[in-house]
């Protein structure tokens, strides 16, 4: 044997490994990566997994056309479409490596290439520390054993070529194992802790509010065919946030601490919390990622405690203005401290519609403030309340762009008749909601076409905290027309007709549906 030998097996071996075959091989690597790194992430911390990570990272960095898009395309099911996403990349980026593989490493530096981002990005996630870096480096070290024992295990004097064949069938069904056994494991791990919280939240018995809401009347929620019921239940109710998966915690684990520009921080646990006097109070609550039209907004009954009651304890400083608030996964959002402090119904909620927070709307306990987009002022799984200011402290969307306050808009919205629905001529009932929260809505107009605008008939009043529904009797003519609405709110401005998309706080225009008369 020749010192050439060697390498001309290998050459001869690696020809022998197939594009097809070695893109199986990148594959298997890139599930090893993963499941090593979702086993070792079990022993640190679910969210270092490298596969929540990378999927914690889009978000954070995916630009806003592309999120409003992903919401206004899936709603609720964003984060499905994204592991989705996901997953066809990772499997073409796999496919890659598998093939670059063939000739020399480069797979095998793809490979710890994309591991060193992905650790990189695992130590930047908020509630991070050294350890996060384990799941993936051990995953990126098992990820290239396989990938070189698939592609560059050879033949030798000693090791017959079906013995490679038999040594690659092994490690390839040890990958495809330790995937399926990760996957079990984490699964496992993770629907324990949410067995654990929806157990308790099952066993938890919400207290009687000191000052229950007002029932709804029949004045308030006219019967229409159609039309959004004035309360939202809580399987309706829209979901948009950014925990890629759901935080689950326990009452006896609850802590929130209040601290930052205070007199003095104050701690509550959740029993704590229950000797205080929980009040009720029905309010709508509004995504700033909603189009003119959407969906994501949702009225509910919640049970709570004034947060104004929290912070008075901790006595806030005069010259602070911003409450950071955190959840358990390191969300935060930046509101405004007077909007906490003014006398309107922002609360610690721990109910919802008369059960306990459900685990997807923030159980043990989130904030609910009414007048600002949810994005400011809405975290679920809260835990930390820190004083401060907007010129000292950044939230986790105004860093990203978003606008730092965020009231919401005035918007009106027509649910009746349905887009490009079909009618008889005759008496119709347009209908719909109307909301402009912590303000109230005083008036909605429809207009057919281009013709003048008419005054619809609004429904009582619940409260300015509350949206508003509407009805209104067209007399319609045959043939194809334009209905639009807009509202006025109790300042007396009316609703623009310039459009404008979500991005950076709010969208803006009058919503307007074809209907065909026949």
């Amino acid at each position: 044997m020749t010192a050439e030998t060697p390498a001309r097996e290998h050459d001869s071996n690696t020809r022998r490994v197939r594009w097809p075959a070695a893109a199986v091989a990148g594959v298997l690597a890139a599930a090893t990566v993963l499941a090593v790194g979702h086993l070792v992430a079990v022993l640190v911390d679910p969210a270092s997994s490298p596969f929540y990570v990378l999927g914690a990272t889009m978000v954070d960095h995916t630009p806003h056309q592309l999120k409003d898009a992903a919401i206004r395309r899936f709603g609720s099911h964003d984060k499905q479409a994204l592991f989705a996403s996901m997953a066809a990349v990772m499997l073409l980026g796999a496919a890659l490596a598998g093939i670059l593989e063939r000739r020399r490493p480069l797979g095998s530096a793809l490979l710890l290439a994309l591991g060193g981002v992905t650790m990189a990005a695992a130590l930047q996630r908020p509630t991070a520390t050294g350890w996060f870096a384990v799941p993936t480096v051990a995953g990126s070290i098992a990820g290239v054993l396989v990938l070189r024992l698939l592609i560059a295990g050879r033949p030798t004097l000693r090791t017959p070529a079906e013995g490679v064949s038999r040594r690659r069938f092994l490690v390839s069904a040890a990958s495809v194992g330790a995937a399926a056994v990760a996957v079990t494991v984490v699964a496992r791990t993770v629907s324990a802790r949410l067995r654990d919280a929806a157990a308790d939240r099952l066993r938890f018995v919400l207290p009687r509010p000191q000052r229950p809401a007002p029932p709804v009347s029949p004045q308030v929620e006219p019967r229409v065919p159609g039309l959004t019921p004035f309360l939202t239940s809580n399987s309706a109710f829209y979901r948009v946030d950014t925990a890629l998966q759901l935080p689950a915690q326990t009452r006896s684990e609850w802590r929130l601490r209040i601290h930052g520009m205070v007199d003095r921080a104050v701690s509550l646990d959740f029993d704590t919390l229950l000797r205080r006097a929980p009040v009720e109070r029905v309010i709508t609550l509004t995504c700033v990622s909603n189009e003119v039209g959407g969906d994501l907004a949702g009225t509910a009954r919640w049970l709570g405690y004034p947060l104004a009651e929290l912070l008075a304890e901790a006595g806030p400083h005069p010259d602070a203005d911003m409450v950071l608030s955190r959840s358990i996964d390191g969300f935060t959002a930046g509101t405004p401290l007077s909007a906490l402090t003014d006398g309107r119904d922002a609360l610690l909620a721990i109910g919802m519609n008369g059960e306990p927070l459900p685990l997807a709307h923030g159980y043990p306990a989130r904030m609910v403030v009414p007048g600002l987009y949810g994005y400011v002022s809405a975290t679920k799984w809260v835990v930390d309340l820190e004083v401060t200011r907007f010129d000292r402290a950044r939230a986790y969307w105004t860093e990203r762009g978003w606008s730092d306050r965020a009231p919401v808009k005035t918007a009106a919205r027509i649910d009746v008749p349905a887009a490009f629905a079909a009618v008889e001529a005759g008496e119709v009932l347009v209908a719909g909601v109307a909301w402009a929260q912590h303000r109230g809505v005083t008036a909605v107009e429809v207009q057919v076409d281009d013709q003048p605008w008419q005054s619809a008939e609004l429904a009582a009043e619940y409260s300015t905290d509350a949206w508003r529904q509407w009805t209104w009797r067209w007399r319609a003519a045959p043939g194809n027309h334009t209905l639009r609405v807009r509202a006025t709110d109790a300042t007396g401005a009316t609703q623009t007709s310039q459009r404008a998309t979500p991005f950076p706080d709010g969208s803006t225009g009058w919503h307007s549906r074809v209907v065909t008369v026949r």
